[in-house]
């Protein structure tokens, strides 16, 4: 639904923003009309591994797509920009962060550019979860290239945020297709209790089919994952820490259901389209409603009958609560931390700027004796004042590109006999080295050349000294990009109310999840549907609270009514039980006694001392 009237709308050249929940095909809404017209789409991404995947997907149906992301050199962009302005690519993947950067701006120009993709677009909102002020810089973009249209796509936006991006992309008038969020094949269900693990258990044993268990931390995955594993209910775990051979193998085996769970952190899901996904269960309670209703909306794509579970205890409060006092450590924790980065990187002061850095934050902490915690918390802080951005730890493979034309190449293999037969190897083993940077394995080479790894990578490594060929190792460790230069601390602005009103939102957002955890009153998914702005809604019938309510054998309409009568006499005066009842005209006491009880039951309703009921406000 919603996807051809999107679709018709980018090609009638009109900004749009599309609101399809996770799972409603919102990559399709950008490749089709930018694949019906001539010249090149950019799609802007904040996340590395989801603009990868989305390449590899392209390039697999022979469609020429590329990212531009912080782990590629200088050259390396260099050659990728030229290939989309005089070669066939179709798809241009972009950070926010490198919108900013000159090479970028000058080359976009010289693009044949037929529409701006912006997906994530909630992070363009102070008012959304994820806010990036990287996103802010997209405005400038359309200065650049004033005729191409705006395609903005988001998942989870309340009406504020709706507002607000459309103003800070510069719509030319407002445009919104959305598409209800309601997922009426879901039973969302809380359940309170202090032993999550046996509930757990439970849960997972009596639900059948495929699911996925979320926690908060690394060590949790596997330690759950080890105790399902004892009841024979077969889970494996993921997160971010993995190598990427761990991960794509873990993947793998869950969507084959060769693996029926999964236990992983948030670092799991994103642009993992497995339509049968039976249950979903948090274990740990999610900072926001956004964040909860993404991980949750990945079960029952296939519009078949699926669960989620939270699983709540009292000790969740203040859990997040703690959570948020570390997530803004003060002002001075954030400079020396700045400070230890760009000594731990050997950066002088003035120099850097969109320099990319491996970061092993376990070896820094320690080296610096820093709390892990605080320094990820202000990595946050400084992406948010533009200062750098950091990747989650993200596996790249090695690349090389052959610097010179084959007529230099060929003499230096006459004069250099001792490299011949190696360049030979690798030019027969890779084509398009002179065109660009091309993904290689060092062990394959190792084995074709019958010589150690250890010395393929020396030879590479002395052909990229002499600029024979340029050569990136491989890594899988998170990375830095510095978008600004280093600074002297003293230079080093943080807004203190900058900070308080993210820490404010942060508080708000908490709130509102407890609000839905502890609620036993409201339909969940119409609490769900009312954060997002839909009022028009009806109840579910399949949560945990509906199921409650339907036990009464009550229509909504006969519950509603009673209910609403009860309300107006209690908040004029407190009634002993029978006079209440009777107080209640045109329906069977029975009735009246059951609303009453189940009122009593979700704490709407209080006796007092004289054993009068009141409207608990």
């Amino acid at each position: 639904p919603l996807q051809e009237e999107i679709i018709q709308s980018v090609l009638d050249g009109k900004d749009t923003l599309a609101l399809l929940p996770t799972g409603g095909g919102k990559s399709v809404c950008f490749q089709v009309p930018a694949l019906f017209q001539e010249g090149i789409c950019i799609v802007i991404s904040p996340l590395i591994a989801l603009m990868q995947d989305q390449v590899e997907s392209l390039k697999q149906k022979e469609i020429p797509a590329i990212a531009i992301t912080s782990a590629m050199q200088k050259r390396e962009i260099d050659i990728a920009l030229d290939n989309c302005i005089y070669g066939n690519i179709k798809f241009l993947y972009l950070s926010p962060e490198r919108l900013e950067t000159e090479i970028v701006r000058v080359r976009i120009q010289k693009m044949k550019i037929n529409l701006i993709a912006v997906d994530e677009a909630h992070c363009i909102s102070q008012w959304g979860y994820d806010f990036r002020p990287a996103y802010l810089h997209i405005a400038e973009l359309r200065e650049l290239i004033p005729n191409a249209p705006v395609l903005a796509l988001t998942a989870t936006a309340t009406k504020q945020v709706v507002k607000d991006i459309q103003h800070k992309l510069v719509f030319k008038s407002e445009n919104i297709f959305q598409k209800s969020f309601e997922r009426k094949n879901i039973s969302y269900s809380v359940i309170n209790d202090e032993n999550k693990l046996e509930r757990l258990k439970k849960i997972v044993a009596n639900v059948p089919g495929s699911g996925i268990i979320y926690v908060r931390n690394r060590k949790k995955t596997q330690e759950i994952s080890r105790f399902l594993n004892q009841y024979k209910l077969e889970a494996d775990f993921y997160h971010a820490g993995l190598s990427n051979s761990e991960r794509s193998i873990k993947q793998e085996n869950w969507k084959k259901n060769n693996r029926r769970i999964i236990v992983c952190t948030n670092a799991f899901g994103m642009g993992i389209d497995k339509p049968d996904v039976r249950f979903v269960v948090h274990v740990d309670m999610p900072d926001c409603i956004e964040s909860y209703f993404q991980e949750a909306g990945r079960a029952g794509r296939d519009e078949q009958k699926a669960y989620t579970v939270l699983l709540y205890s009292e000790n969740d409060r203040f859990e997040l609560e703690r959570s948020i006092n570390n997530s803004f450590p003060d002002i001075e924790t954030i400079k020396k931390i700045y400070q230890s980065l760009g000594n731990y990187f050997q950066l002088a002061v003035g120099s850097g700027k969109f320099a990319t850095f491996d970061f092993d934050i376990s070896d820094f902490c320690n080296r610096f004796e820093l709390n892990a915690f605080h320094v990820f918390s202000t990595l946050k802080i400084l992406e948010k004042e533009e200062y750098l951005t950091a990747t989650d730890a993200l596996y790249q493979p090695s690349r090389i590109h052959v610097s010179v034309n084959k007529e230099e190449l060929y003499k230096f293999q006459v004069a250099n006999s001792g490299y011949d037969n190696f360049i030979k190897l690798v030019l027969r083993s890779y084509s398009g080295l002179f065109d660009g940077f091309v993904k290689i394995n060092e062990k394959e080479l190792a084995n074709r050349a019958e010589i150690s790894k250890q010395k393929v990578v020396e030879l590479l490594l002395h052909l990229d000294k002499i600029n024979l060929l340029a050569y990136v190792p491989q890594t899988d460790l998170p990375q830095i990009s510095y978008t600004k230069e280093r600074l002297p601390i003293s230079d080093l602005i943080i807004s203190k109310a900058h900070l308080s009103v993210q820490k404010e939102n942060a508080v708000k957002r908490v709130e509102w999840m407890l609000y839905y955890a502890t609620s036993k009153h409201k339909c969940r998914s119409r609490l769900l549907l009312s954060y997002f702005g839909e009022t028009e809604t009806y109840r579910c019938g399949i949560c945990d609270v509906c199921i409650e309510r339907n036990k009464l054998d009550l229509s909504d309409l006969e519950f509603e009514t009673i209910k609403d009568a009860l309300k107006k006499e209690l908040l004029q005066h407190e009634l002993l039980l029978n006079e209440l009842v009777n107080s209640v005209k045109n329906y069977r006491d029975d009735k009246v006694i059951k609303v009453i009880q189940w009122l009593l039951d979700n704490d709407k309703l209080a006796y007092n001392h004289q054993n009068k009921l009141h409207w608990k406000k």
